[in-house]
Parts: C-alpha cells; sequence; structure tokens
C-alpha cells in the first residue's frame, strides 16, 4: 500500500526536522532539496525514507548541524574542502559550487571533500552545473557493504557515479548509477515489501549466490556492477576503486573498509586513516573545448540519433540517460509523491519525537 503526499508537504516536513536537529534555515532549505531530489526522480531508496537515518546519526553526534565548511587546500582550478562532519547533503552543494566556480574562472574545477556524510543521490549535485552551461561530475565513497570481484570480504561501498552534460533543443544527458549491480537501498525497498532480489545482487558470508534482500544481516555482501566474473564485476570493482580512490585516498577522507556505516547503530571502524565520508567533483565548461553552441547542436544530434536507433522487438525506443528520471519528476511534481506504508509510518515516529506531526 502506498500514499500520496505533495511536495511542498514533504519539503515542509524535512525543513522542520533539520532546524530541529539545529540546521539553520538555509542549510535546512539546501538538505531538504538535495533529499526530495530523489523522490521526485523516482529513486526512492535515497530519499525521504533515508530522514530518519539522518536524524539518528546526529544523534549519536556523526552528524554536525552547524558544520563550518571550508576550503583547506586549492589551486586555481582544484580544491580540498572539509565538511565539519556536516550533513552531506549540505557540504556536498558547497563543494560543488566551489568547483564551478572555479571551472567559470578557469574551464575546469576539480574538489575533493573529506570529513562528510551521505550526499543523497550523486546526480543532484552533477546538475547544479547544468545552468551554468557545464558538464558536471559528482561521485561519493559510501560504507562497506560490497566484496571485490574473488572476496567475501566488504571492502567498498556502493560508490555511485553521476555525469550531467548540457545540450541544446534536447534534455540533458544525466547518468546516475552506482558501481553495485542494484545500490543497498534498493534492497531496504525489497526488504519492505518482502520480496525477492534479483540473481547477481547479493552473495552470502561464503560467496555463494543468494535472493534473500536480508543477505547483508547475514554476514553477506553485495556484488560488483557485472555480478560475479564471467559478466565483468571486475569492471564494477574497478569502478568502485576509482570512486573510493578519488573521493578519499585523494582528500584524506576514510576509504575501502573503513568509510563510517550509515546506520548510527553500526559500531564504526576501528583505525580510521581519514576523516568521515569522501566526495569528488567536477565541473567543466564546455567552451574551454569547443564553442558551447557547437557542443549543444552536436548533443542534440548526438541524443536524436541514439533515440532513433533500431529496437529489440515489443520494445518502443532507446532511453537516453536521464529520460525515466526526468519524466517521473515532472510527474510527481504535479501529482504527487508515493511513499509505502513502512516510510509513513516511520516518519510519523519521527515526528512525534519532535511534536512535528505528520500526516
Amino acid at each position: 500500500m502506498e500514499k500520496i503526499y505533495d511536495y511542498q508537504q514533504l519539503y515542509s516536513f524535512c525543513t522542520a526536522i533539520f532546524n530541529k536537529m539545529g540546521c539553520s534555515n538555509t542549510d535546512a532549505d539546501i538538505a531538504a532539496k538535495a533529499l526530495l531530489a530523489a523522490d521526485l526522480r523516482g529513486i526512492d531508496s535515497h530519499g525521504i525514507a533515508r530522514l530518519t537515518g539522518y536524524v539518528r546519526l546526529w544523534q549519536v553526534q556523526r552528524v554536525n548541524a552547524t558544520p563550518q565548511i571550508k576550503i583547506t587546500h586549492e589551486t586555481p582550478s582544484t580544491a580540498v574542502v572539509t565538511g565539519d562532519a556536516g550533513l552531506g547533503l549540505v557540504v556536498a552543494p558547497f563543494a560543488m559550487q566551489v568547483a564551478i566556480d572555479k571551472a567559470a574562472t578557469c574551464g575546469t574545477g576539480w574538489v575533493s571533500v573529506k570529513n562528510s556524510n551521505h550526499f543523497g543521490i550523486a546526480g543532484y549535485h552533477a546538475m547544479m552545473a547544468l545552468p551554468h552551461g557545464m558538464i558536471g561530475i559528482a561521485m561519493t565513497n559510501a560504507s562497506a557493504l560490497v566484496a571485490p570481484t574473488f572476496s567475501i570480504e566488504r571492502m567498498l561501498g556502493t560508490n555511485p557515479i553521476a555525469v550531467a552534460i548540457p545540450a541544446g533543443a534536447e534534455p540533458a544527458f544525466v547518468a546516475d548509477f552506482a558501481t553495485t549491480t542494484a545500490a543497498n537501498g534498493k534492497l531496504e525497498i525489497l526488504q519492505r515489501k518482502n520480496a525477492a532480489a534479483p540473481t547477481g545482487w547479493i552473495q552470502t558470508k561464503d560467496g555463494e549466490q543468494s535472493t534473500d534482500a536480508n543477505e547483508l544481516k547475514n554476514g553477506g555482501s553485495l556484488l560488483p556492477l557485472g555480478g560475479d566474473r564471467g559478466h565483468s564485476s571486475h569492471k564494477g570493482y574497478a569502478l568502485g576503486a576509482i570512486v573510493d580512490i578519488f573521493s578519499a585516498v585523494l582528500s584524506g577522507a576514510n576509504y575501502g573498509p573503513w568509510v563510517p556505516p550509515f546506520p548510527a547503530y553500526v559500531p564504526m571502524p576501528e583505525n580510521l586513516p581519514g576523516e568521515g565520508i569522501g566526495h569528488f567533483f567536477g565541473a567543466m565548461r564546455i567552451d574551454a573545448f569547443r564553442t558551447a553552441d557547437e557542443f549543444k547542436q552536436h548533443m542534440d544530434n548526438w541524443i536524436t540519433r541514439f533515440r532513433s536507433a533500431k529496437t529489440v522487438a515489443g520494445q518502443a525506443k532507446v532511453i537516453i540517460p536521464g529520460d525515466p528520471e526526468r519524466e517521473m519528476e515532472a510527474v510527481r511534481m504535479k501529482d504527487g509523491i508515493p511513499l509505502v506504508n513502512a516510510v509513513v509510518e516511520d516518519l510519523k515516529v519521527l515526528g512525534e519525537k519532535f511534536s512535528l506531526p505528520f500526516a
């Protein structure tokens, strides 16, 4: 069962909760918009369903509601941003804006972040570059739930990558994907529905394939993109490793099995080599490579040609990355956002704790 909620209603609830945590009005607004962008775009695993998780991190003092976010090292085109244990939903937009500002001056801007927290969907931050006529790149490491190819030990997170590319008359190209076969949030959705997971998503603690959506609780692990060696899981492992290195080894954040877990009840790893969670952002001004008009003309040509590609029998058309999410956002902004009963009940309990009723 699902209930439909208006975006503004959810936004007001989120901002009120972030205010109760001690966030300023500005930061509460930034965090709520970043969080709800996931729900609008149909990525329900990373939206308001995670609000309680952020609150729990704050309650155990792993999230700082009033961070002093700052640049600790920079060159004309690069920077390291320290998030002061702030909400990743706030730290990430700050850092992406630094990358955009540097690109405006230098042509490209690159920012690595340390001492942050979970930042929602990567695509939201990459898309910040689009209104500036720039290409945006965003990635983040995450707590270790993924076993490298041939391993049974959790060493990497789902470590998403997002790239947003402007076009002309056509909508922007926006790719946003985990480097695992499926994000952990997808498993959480299946758990709420008491549904099985597809083969290739997870393995048991002994390395056997599993379809039990609760397998991680039994010591199992997520699998890299590809699922197994025969389907090129080594490539998914390599992609996840690249994200981890760019986000954390480069910035001074925690990496590999030392990345702090999102659930507040999970103990922190010992002997941490860095600070908090790490992100990496890039912004590239189109005219640093060729004139923007020419580029957009050819992006339109690229998109329309791919849309017209011959399809497999029964398939309507080839989808351009970003199409489903953009279409979903238009529908949900107009008709509302569906929330499953488990999420609704969770939000009601959360609201009661702060004397903020959730209808």
